[in-house]
């Protein structure tokens, strides 16, 4: 009996550790579904968020194309001159006029601000690949097999320049593929599959830099991403930073303007590539904030022009507005886009190569 009795109490120990394990594994896969759930309930709200401020960025877009309103309170500079409000559109954070979220960002970036691939100059894509090679350091020889290759890449036909690429060379490659052989490129990534370019760009922002909509040939350093003025000749980090922090105080409207900030060698250089255009192509980066931690504030802190903005990759579309009758067009969209450079200037007051406009006040 006693031996009977010791194997019950025995039996009844294991169901009772086994009935202990298939709770506990219960309880741990409906806890896992609710926190699934919850997962995904917040991910839709946030999606649905985020797609509510696209459209009211899209909206946005098409309004400006309306007729101003005759009592708009329009932006002035310190001489009472109207500043052109297409101008906004530069990568600063955006406000729309229909309100948007508290940790939600836009950010709208006109592409006349970037180098058009498929409208650049045969020269001027030379001047661009002797910087990218060290300026007046560049090799000869390897500046003109770069630009012979592009030439071979553009033009509509298979015959090869001296020292060029054509489809013999690019159909032996390891991975074979044909030369574009037109003058439209079809992304601004498809730069990289021509022979010594993916070297010559290395390190790049391409869609920050570039862009292949519209027809303009000039960038207008109103609007200019800091990764087009580094490609642009005549401009250096210094002259980069100190446009960025003129345009946050007025306009760039003219030569006599850019030569207050860019002396007069440079401006040579840098004269043929600029314009006061816009487009009506945009980059749209859409975003929730990121929250910053003490921690990363003290670390942010201990760097010399720290960005508070921490997002480097965003919801983007690339879209094309032509009026404020008619939806905008959709040309692109990268659910991870690559946002371009947006930190703020970094050059301090004291080291601006301009005159302070009268009225400003710089914090």
């Amino acid at each position: 009996m006693k031996r009977q009795a010791g194997s019950v109490i025995i039996i009844v120990l294991w169901t009772a550790v086994l009935l202990t394990v298939l709770v506990t594994a219960m309880a741990s896969k409906v806890r896992l579904s609710a926190q699934t759930v919850i997962h995904n309930q917040e991910a839709s709200m946030s999606w649905a968020t985020l797609m509510g401020a696209v459209n009211q960025t899209e909206m946005e877009l098409m309004l400006d194309r309306m007729p101003r309103p005759i009592d708009e309170d329009l932006q002035r500079t310190a001489d009472g001159a109207t500043r052109t409000p297409a101008y906004r559109f530069n990568g600063q954070p955006a406000e729309l006029h229909y309100p948007l979220g508290e940790n939600i960002t836009v950010r709208i970036f006109d592409h006349a601000g970037k180098i058009n691939l498929n409208r650049i100059p045969r020269r001027n894509m030379q001047l661009l690949i002797e910087k990218r090679l060290g300026g007046q350091q560049a090799d000869p020889e390897e500046v003109q097999d770069l630009l012979t290759a592009w030439t071979d890449w553009t033009d509509l036909n298979d015959l090869e320049g001296l020292n060029g690429a054509e489809r013999d060379y690019y159909e032996s490659l390891e991975q074979p593929y044909t030369p574009r052989n037109n003058p439209e490129l079809d992304t601004v990534e498809e730069i990289l599959h021509i022979r010594g370019f993916a070297e010559l760009f290395e390190g790049v922002n391409l869609e920050a830099a570039f862009t292949i909509y519209g027809n303009t040939r000039t960038v207008n350093l109103n609007l200019a991403t800091r990764e087009a003025m580094e490609l642009l000749p005549g401009l250096d980090e210094e002259l980069i930073e100190n446009i960025l922090a003129y345009r946050e105080l007025d306009e760039l409207n003219n030569r006599a303007e850019i030569a207050e900030i860019v002396p007069f060698e440079e401006l040579q250089e840098l004269s043929p590539w600029v314009g006061n255009n816009t487009s009506n192509f945009y980059s749209v980066f859409v975003y929730e904030n990121i929250e910053v931690d003490e921690e990363t504030l003290q670390t942010l802190a201990e760097k010399e022009f720290p960005n508070l903005d921490l997002v480097q990759q965003a919801y983007m579309e690339i879209v094309e507005v032509r009026g404020f009758s008619e939806l905008p067009n959709i040309h692109r969209i990268d659910p991870y886009g690559r946002l371009p450079d947006t930190g703020p200037p970094r050059v301090y007051e004291e080291d601006y190569l301009f005159d302070i406009p009268s009225g400003f006040s710089v914090d």
